[in-house]
């Protein structure tokens, strides 16, 4: 009779007390479990238990079992990518591979060890761990019936790590918290409709004719949403409509008739994304609605424990909540990357309700993997897709080639007879005008907005305004300032008093504001029809008395960046003569990708990186993630030492750095381009707080009305 001691059981994970030890079985058996489920409703099921099952058989190793003893580090990834790799699994070897570190490149076969490419990671010697082979019994595995196109085995890749990913996570901090964290939750679609339709109930008895209409527009998204199969939809209702509460109905119907999960509503810009998850919450209730942005706070004060904040900061991981609110920049720059913490939430896009809100400012140079991806969401993750916007984009040509068979759906037809309905204002064009000429215009009125391309031209402008109710809008100024500003601005309009804004284009898309009468500098025909949108909002004037006034500014050149979108508005200004007529609408938007041509909407090459990399998977997925970037990265970030920001900025220099520190920042920051830096750092203006982050040391340059002064001399100076 053997009477040897049994050999310890492999161990994965140590509580942080020592006291509780969590086998390498029981993690991977249970990140398998949780794998497979987060892939079922693509089909990926299969490979997604196969990928939590060797996830971690490194950690059979002798030399892993030593780290977790205090020893050195060691690589306990690539066993498991080399044993799915072997058996024809490159999905699940890439997302193996990369649930530490990151998706990587798939490289080459003639890679060396340590370039960090896949097939270098296949090459590398790793550390005994035959243990996994009497523990565990990994089954076979299928890929689901997709297509073979690159682009749609990356992308299918990419969810298949965010389901391991994810899985790892919780799995994880289930053992180190000793009990599952409060994740989850909240009220089904069904409930959040009827939560809804409490709420909207009044509104079915309108009075005047504006409303009615607004109704009407409600009452086509509910019934199409509980009607209508899964798919691609336009919703195109004009200013005025009540699109955000409309397109919200839909959401929620089509996710209760179709047993959709959840709904996640993608606005382009932080400046508008307040003021929409508050409606939500209102609507909804506070539990439900989540924000995930870079302004999101989910902070706590010291001492003190909010369960329903801390459930937040947990949903905003992985987006596990009814209602999601996020940016575009979140949504989309989460789509191709290749970090964990980014890709986590991947797998909670299937089966959703997904709003693109404001559809008509998707990022030009980004265009064609934009839509390419809302395809692939729709098409094989079960995704129901609304762009939903005033000036339609006209994308069902773009469809047509990267998602052919896909046809979108107007919820709301009869788009020429509501354009006539909701028409508010009259464009007029004045040519060229002096700063001097438009000034006087402006000062004629006591209620205007003028929306300018630059922000020089905007502060110029304000200096030369009556001092009493005028503001100025950039992106010189920090959030916190412009939300404060805001909100003067619409006390003061509503309560008739003088009110003159002049502003960059932050205040086009879905800022709630209503003046008599707007002035829009040249630009593409959609920046002039939602300026247009900020003028007679409620239909409270005569159309022909609330003029929107297009001009050129003498002296000034067309901003390189826009000079096709004006040319394109030029020619459809020319063309039509209603040019905000839906007609108009779509030849501009077509005239202007024409214009710009294939090349100009996919800048970095990803698709055409993607679809040579079909051949054994080889993608190149921590490339793509580096050059997939919607925002201008040349930026820098100052931080301002005004109002909380100047406590908050206090603990950045004591040393303390944290998500939510940062989250809080960010409404005292603002981006400058390094040329802008470096005078301010040759002024000594500035303190680096490290990376691409410095501190404004100099308040004079920093004037609470008008934003961050470039002029280090004066302090006055404007700039482009």
């Amino acid at each position: 009779m053997d009477h040897s001691p049994p050999c310890p059981q492999p161990l994965a994970h140590i509580s942080e007390d020592g006291q509780r030890t969590q086998s390498v079985r029981d993690h991977l058996l249970g990140t398998a479990a949780l794998a497979e489920t987060f892939a079922r409703p693509f089909g990926g099921q299969e490979q997604a238990y196969l990928a939590g099952l060797l996830h971690d058989v490194g950690k059979y190793s002798a030399a892993f079992q030593q780290r977790l003893r205090g020893g050195p580090k060691v690589d306990h990834a690539t066993a498991g990518a080399k044993i799915a790799y072997g058996a024809r699994q490159p999905e699940v070897a890439f997302a193996i591979a990369g649930h530490h570190g990151g998706l990587p490149d798939g490289g080459a076969r003639t890679d060396p060890d340590g370039t960090g490419t896949l097939f270098a990671r296949l090459k590398k010697e790793v550390p005994p761990c035959e243990g996994w082979k009497d523990e565990i019994s990994p089954p076979a595995a299928h890929r689901p019936p997709l297509p073979g196109d690159g682009f749609v085995a990356s992308f299918y890749t990419r969810m298949l790590y965010s389901c391991l990913v994810d899985a790892d996570y919780l799995d994880t901090e289930t053992f180190m918290n000793g009990a599952p964290a409060p994740r989850g939750g909240g009220a089904a679609p069904d409930e959040l409709l009827q939560r809804l339709q409490t709420y909207i109930a009044p509104w079915w008895d309108a009075k005047n004719a504006l409303n009615r209409k607004r109704c009407d527009i409600l009452r086509a998204c509910l019934d199409a949403g509980e009607s209508a199969a899964p798919g691609l939809f336009a919703l195109t209702v004009p200013t005025g409509g009540g699109k955000t509460v409309s397109s919200l109905a839909f959401a929620l119907a089509h996710a209760a008739a179709q047993g959709k999960t959840r709904v996640i509503y993608v606005i382009p810009y932080t400046s508008i994304i307040d003021q929409t998850a508050e409606v939500f919450r209102g609507i909804l209730g506070e539990e439900n609605v989540i924000e995930h942005h870079s302004g999101a706070d989910f902070s706590m004060p010291e001492g003190e424990f909010d369960p329903r904040l801390y459930r937040k900061a947990l949903a905003a991981e992985n987006w596990d909540a009814p209602v999601i609110v996020t940016t575009a920049v979140q949504f989309f720059e989460s789509l191709f990357a290749n970090r964990a913490s980014r890709c986590r939430k991947l797998h909670n896009i299937a089966g959703s309700v997904v709003v693109f809100d404001e559809a008509q400012t998707l990022p030009v140079p980004y265009l064609r993997p934009c839509v390419a991806a809302i395809g692939q969401l729709v098409q094989f993750y079960g995704v129901t897709a609304v762009l939903c916007t005033a000036t339609q984009p006209a994308l069902q040509p773009l469809f047509d080639e990267l998602a052919p068979g896909l046809v979108m759906r107007e919820i709301c037809p009869d788009a020429d007879e509501l354009y006539r309905f909701f028409r508010r204002t009259t464009l007029r064009q004045a040519g060229e005008l002096t700063p001097e000429a438009l000034t006087a215009q402006l000062c004629s009125s006591p209620q205007a907005l003028c929306v300018v391309n630059r922000r020089a031209t905007a502060q110029q402008l304000y200096a030369a305004l009556p001092a009493e109710g005028r503001y100025c809008l950039t992106t010189l100024l920090c959030p916190a300032d412009r939300k404060r500003l805001l909100k003067e601005i619409r006390a003061r309009l509503k309560a008739g008093l003088p009110c003159r804004v002049v502003s960059t284009s932050l205040i086009e898309a879905g800022v709630d504001v209503d003046f008599p009468a707007a002035w829009r500098e040249e630009a593409g025909l959609d920046s002039i029809l939602q300026t247009a949108g900020r003028c007679n909002r409620e239909g409270k004037r005569p159309a022909e008395e609330s003029t929107v006034t297009v001009f050129r500014l003498a002296g000034q050149r067309t901003p390189c960046m826009i000079r096709q979108n004006v040319d394109s508005a030029r020619q459809t200004l020319a063309q039509f003569e209603d040019p905000a007529a839906p007609a108009a609408i779509k030849h501009y938007f077509s005239f202007y990708r024409a214009l710009k041509g294939d090349a100009a909407l996919d800048r970095q090459n990803i698709l055409p990186a993607f679809c040579k990399g079909l051949q054994g998977r080889i993608f190149p997925f921590a490339s793509v993630a580096e050059m997939f970037r919607l925002i201008d990265s040349a930026t820098v970030t100052v931080y301002l030492p005004v109002d909380a920001g100047a406590a908050l900025i206090d603990r950045l220099r004591r040393g303390e750095v944290s998500r939510t520190l940062f989250r809080q920042l960010g409404q005292f920051a603002v981006n400058v381009y390094p040329d802008h830096l470096q005078k301010l750092q040759g002024a000594g203006a500035v303190e680096a707080v490290g990376g691409d982050m410095y501190i404004l040391t100099d308040l004079r340059l920093y004037d609470r009305e008008t934003g961050l002064s470039l002029d280090v001399e004066t302090g006055h100076g404007f700039f482009v």
